[in-house]
This record gives structure tokens, sequence and C-alpha cells, in this order.
């Protein structure tokens, strides 16, 4: 710990910036409308399969619910970017 004797907490995180909130593009395929999501308007559900693992989304402008599947690039964006998490279990 030598060198952090005296440093105040402003002087430690003097020059950090904002952090600007994530957003997601998206699109509906019910309107067509594309759109900016916060991660609170996701949700995804990892399934023990790829076809059981899909993101959703109420789109903003026609209010349709819209599921679409999620490869493992998706879900390692949208679990980076802070979007909740569902994990479906398997009763076999």
């Amino acid at each position: 710990m030598s060198g952090t004797q005296g440093m105040s907490v402003t002087s430690a995180f003097s020059g950090m910036t904002r952090v600007d909130p994530v957003v997601f593009k998206a699109a509906c395929p019910d309107c067509r409308a594309h759109f900016e999501l916060s991660a609170n308007a996701l949700r995804l559900a990892i399934g023990a399969t790829p076809k059981t693992t899909f993101y959703s989304f109420t789109c903003p402008e026609c209010e349709a619910a819209v599921r679409k599947p999620a490869g493992e690039r998706i879900v390692e964006l949208l679990t980076g970017g802070g979007v909740r998490t569902l994990r479906l279990h398997s009763t076999v």
C-alpha cells in the first residue's frame, strides 16, 4: 500500500469521466420501428439449448411483445450491458 497514504477520495477519482448508461439498438418485427432500449427494458432468458435462449422486450412504438433468439455473442453483450437474466432449468 505504499504511495496511497494521504490520498483523498477526490484525488483518487480526479480525471474520471461520467459513464453513459448502456443502450441497445433494436427493431420491432411487427411495426418495423427502430429504437434504442436501456438494459432495464430488455430481459434475457438462457436455456439449455440455443432454441431456448432468447431476449425479449416490449416495442415502445406499437407495444408488441417481441422475442428474439440470442446466440452466444448476443448473450455476452446483453449480460455485459446489465440486462437482467433468467436461467431456465431443464426438467430432465
